[in-house]
């Protein structure tokens, strides 16, 4: 499980539910339901800190909860 704070809408123009971390520059995923698109965005998540270990990139800490969205 991440421990990043994750923000899920509903997007018209992809008629699907968007799910995205916004400390994690570009890390986001889709899904037909809030569920999947959270199980999809933590498999990106995962990739995208692997990744960034792999290149040495800094990996952000988790903050918690955003105060403002």
């Amino acid at each position: 499980m991440i421990k990043y704070e994750v923000i899920i809408y509903w997007s018209e123009e992809d008629q699907a539910f968007i799910a995205e971390i916004p400390e994690l520059p570009g890390c986001m995923a889709d899904g037909a339901s809030t569920q999947e698109a959270l199980a999809n965005v933590e498999v990106v998540a995962r990739e995208w800190i692997e990744t960034a270990r792999e290149l040495g990139r800094e990996i952000p800490e988790p903050r918690g909860k955003l105060v403002y969205a």
